[in-house]
């Protein structure tokens, strides 16, 4: 099924880049508490924001904590 604009625009998430979610989930709770909130072994090393983003796009069960997570945040 092809999706409309109309459906897009419905999507919380539409626009919105993983990286941008990352970035302002790490601005939010920072790294420590981004590792024991999502608990998956990329938060958890001291890697860069980059590998942890290639870790997030090959790993779909991470991906989905992140983006539940990012859409359950209230930030200030």
């Amino acid at each position: 099924m092809i999706c409309s604009n109309t459906d897009q625009r419905k999507n919380p998430l539409h626009s919105i880049t993983l990286e941008m979610i990352l970035i302002r989930l790490v601005d939010h709770y920072g790294w420590e508490e981004l590792g024991t909130l999502v608990v998956t072994n990329c938060f958890n090393n001291d890697a860069g924001i980059q590998s942890r983003l290639k870790l997030l796009c090959r790993t779909p069960r991470a991906r989905k904590k992140v983006k539940t997570l990012y859409l359950g945040t209230r930030f200030s």
